[in-house]
């Protein structure tokens, strides 16, 4: 097997880092790429702008995930459990422990691989690795880093493989940094990474988050999510926009629902009721209530409270997964957007989708007709909202 360690403070991981991951492991073809948010880097001191270590963690998870390499990228927090300062040698000592007979390559910019030498037992890791090193042109690779590859050739006999990046991302962390307290920067960052500075307010960034502009709150939103939900949320975003178009809603409103209407779902039921208590959220017999039925719940009480939603866009998350009797215009979207958004595929919803457009409460009603049956066929409990929403269209269209 083949594995790749690709450590870093990441202060915050950016494109350039992730272009960098990606093009190693397909070039060398790894079988795993290990990404290693260093606790304390020995080289520098952490600037006082500093993310904490377990948000530099999950934003390069985050970052990961985004190189969509499933079973290859992986964030890991071998150097933030460690105490003192984060030394290469004994990382790469750890996993070649590990691995004892798999060959281990130690990626490296073209700064950290012309200082190689200058590092702790440099020799050490030398031994148990190939370092490889990313150049920035051909001519960087030929005028730089071969005259330092022969030198680690000879010193420690190092095998040293460098690579040219195709699709270079020219930004230091300082900068991106200074970028971001001045508002700026996002075209560097993966946009979930981004959804969670803002969020959390990191690097010194300031935002109200009740007033965030619709991409910021994209981006907030997403950074909510597991990465497999994203396009399922993206498509409800814009199926969401093109229904409110049709039918004459708020299509801004639309959007802002959508794209909130499952930031609660990742939650554990503990965590769902943890944020029922902070929310002061009364829930009937919590006991009996479904964990997927809790975030549209927790996900309405979080649009409206650290958000800001209208109250139209609060009320469209919270009935967006049962329904209820006698809905808005805007609750119909929202639930219908939620069910036929493009990557669903679950059954055949070729009909629902066409009445969506031609006739809302046809539409709605067969929504409902479909949900309440395949639970059932199922065997799983029918929500009684929803009976009553099918029940109640029946009635006003008989």
């Amino acid at each position: 097997m083949k594995i790749g360690i690709y450590g870093g403070t990441f202060n915050p991981i950016h494109l350039g880092h992730m272009a960098a991951a990606r093009f190693a492991a397909e070039y060398l073809k790894l079988d795993k790429l290990y990404l290693v948010p260093a606790g304390i880097p020995p080289h520098k001191a952490l600037e006082e702008d500093a993310a904490g270590p377990r948000h530099r963690l999950e934003l390069v998870r985050m970052a990961a995930e985004a190189l969509e390499l499933p079973g290859v990228a992986e964030a890991v927090d071998w150097e933030l459990d460690r105490k003192g300062k984060s030394y290469t040698w004994e990382t790469v000592e750890a996993v070649h422990k590990r691995f004892p007979k798999d060959k281990l390559y130690l990626l490296m910019g073209t700064d950290m691989f012309l200082t190689f030498q200058h590092w702790k037992h440099p020799e050490r890791i030398a031994r148990r690795c190939t370092l490889c090193a990313f150049g920035r042109t051909q001519a960087d690779t030929q005028e730089v880093l071969a005259p330092q590859r022969d030198y680690l050739a000879e010193t420690f006999d190092a095998q040293v493989v460098t690579l040219v990046l195709p699709h270079l991302v020219e930004i230091s962390s300082t900068r991106l940094r200074q970028l971001l307290r001045e508002g700026e920067g996002a075209a560097y960052l993966d946009r979930r990474v981004y959804g969670a500075i803002l969020r959390e307010g990191l690097y010194g960034v300031q935002r109200d988050l009740k007033r965030l502009s619709l991409e910021d709150l994209r981006c907030v939103a997403m950074s909510m999510l597991a990465h497999s939900r994203v396009p399922h949320v993206l498509g409800t975003e814009e199926t969401a926009a093109r229904l409110a178009r049709r039918w004459g809603a708020d299509e801004a409103e639309a959007r802002r629902a959508a794209l909130l209407h499952d930031c609660t779902k990742k939650e554990s039921r503990e965590q769902q009721l943890a944020l029922c208590r902070q929310y002061h959220i009364d829930v009937e017999k919590p006991e009996k209530l479904e964990t997927k039925l809790f975030h549209a719940i927790t996900g309405a009480a979080v649009a409206e409270q650290v958000f800001g939603l209208s109250p139209a866009a609060v009320s469209a998350i919270r009935w967006h997964t049962t329904g209820k009797a006698d809905m808005t215009l805007l609750e119909k979207i929202i639930y219908l957007a939620d069910y036929i958004e493009p990557t669903r595929d679950f059954c055949d919803l070729t009909e629902l989708r066409r009445l969506a457009y031609e006739d809302l409460d046809r539409a709605m009603l067969l929504g409902f007709t479909m949900a309440v049956e395949d639970l059932r066929e199922k065997g799983m409990v029918v929500h009684p909202d929803s009976v009553r929403a099918r029940d109640y269209l029946k009635g006003i269209m008989a």
